[in-house]
């Protein structure tokens, strides 16, 4: 029983599969139906089958075909399929947002792979969506496939990843596992504020506090243990790093790299490079004199728009990484720098490797990142799933593992 096969659906960047990977998994199947986000996940997963275009389109009997598996050879199925919305009871088609209907997609490919395990991963939103009503019917269709599943809410900062990010996970398994022990314990200390509905039926689905304490055997990742050896952000393509690896961390993301790539930063206008000298460390907009602020800010009050035009405090857990840095949305000004931060900090504070490169125009490039699951975080998973298959209770009833003979189309 020598390996660990996986699937990576809606894969994007490819941050669920690079931190599958890390976990002992081989990805042996992604697909995405952006062009340039396939580019990036083809580049960064060069000996799996990356297949672009619609998922809908995509018959899952010919991949498994193709990746001479058989039924119940794959470790994990893994996913970000959009499923606000879903319903076992609604039509296949109907006027409403067709994406929301992707997620039935997903289980095509559950039904056809018979896999041990699956993966779900979503906005933590979606808890409140319809009163619960669409995370109880995703339950509910993989216990109709033959799964034992549940539901949580992770922060993953609790996972060594330096942002302030919550995701909704789904595991499940075909084994006869609780599928509450396929989700990891944290590793770090971080404290965490859920401004979203963080219970189904009166059970949290979030850690309490004191339990991430007990749990917890180091504090968070700070930015500055994230990015304080990279150069400052310049367009030169000949760029080194600053300094050797400081920590584990950048030992890490360093060890297949031998320069920082994407270490580009958006360009501000006048007005914008105007105000970010005025901003300490830890700061907003708040810091900026009032002749300098937009017009619709001079209107706001003091305890509104708390992140707007913030500086990240080296010592701290960055705001969550979005599709654009911009500081009018968010933290995204760099520690010491005025400027706001590159597309490879950014990965750095979602905790892809360096040598993953994203492709695309730079505003591509911050999409992509913003749009991934952290790998670290999708390590964590990987490893406690991994924990699971190889218990001793697993091996017998899930031991059927093989090299599979072809990688590409045909």
């Amino acid at each position: 029983m020598d390996h660990l096969y996986c699937i990576d659906l809606f894969a994007g960047a490819g941050g669920i599969s690079i931190g599958l990977e890390e976990a002992g998994f081989t990805c042996l199947y992604a697909n995405e139906v952006s062009p340039i986000y396939s580019t990036t996940l083809e580049k960064g997963h060069p000996d799996a089958f990356v297949e672009r275009g619609d998922i809908r389109k995509v018959d899952a009997g010919s991949v498994r075909r193709v990746l001479q598996l058989e039924k119940g050879d794959l470790a994990l199925l893994a996913g970000g399929p959009p499923c606000q919305g879903f319903s076992v009871n609604a039509p296949v088609r109907s006027t409403d947002d067709e994406r929301n209907h992707l997620f039935r997609d997903y289980l095509r490919f559950v039904e056809e792979f018979e896999p041990a395990a699956v993966l779900i991963e979503n906005v933590p939103g979606m808890v409140s969506y319809e009163k619960g009503q669409t995370v109880k019917e995703i339950l509910k269709a993989l216990e109709n496939l033959g799964y034992d599943a549940a539901v949580r809410i992770l922060y993953a900062p609790h996972y060594g990843v330096p942002q302030m990010r919550w995701r909704t996970i789904f595991l499940g398994n075909r084994l006869g596992i609780d599928p509450h022990h396929m989700f990891p314990l944290p590793s770090h200390y971080a404290k965490g504020r859920a401004n979203f509905t963080k219970s189904l039926d009166g059970v949290s689905l979030v850690m309490s506090d004191d339990d991430v304490r007990a749990s917890a055997e180091r504090e968070f990742l700070t930015v500055q243990e994230a990015i304080g050896d990279l150069p400052a952000a310049v367009s030169d393509d000949a760029l080194v790093y600053a300094t050797a690896p400081q920590n584990a961390f950048q030992s890490h993301v360093r060890r297949l790299s031998r320069k920082p790539e994407n270490h580009q930063s958006a360009g501000l206008g006048p007005a914008n490079l105007a105000r970010l000298p005025h901003i300490p460390p830890g700061g907003s907009w708040r810091d900026i004199p009032f002749d300098l602020l937009p017009a619709g800010m001079k209107r706001a009050r003091r305890s509104d728009h708390t992140k707007r035009y913030g500086r990240l405090h080296p010592e701290g857990i960055a705001s969550t990484i979005l599709t654009k840095c911009d500081p009018h949305w968010g933290s995204y000004i760099h520690p010491s720098e005025d400027r706001i931060i590159s597309v490879r900090e950014a990965a750095r504070i979602q905790t892809f490797p360096d040598h993953i490169q994203f492709y695309g125009s730079l505003t591509d490039q911050y999409k992509q990142v913003g749009n991934a699951v952290p790998p670290l975080l999708s390590k964590a998973i990987g490893e406690k799933v991994r924990e699971v298959l190889f218990s001793d209770r697993t091996v017998s009833t899930f031991s059927r593992w093989h090299e599979p003979q072809m990688r590409i189309a045909v």
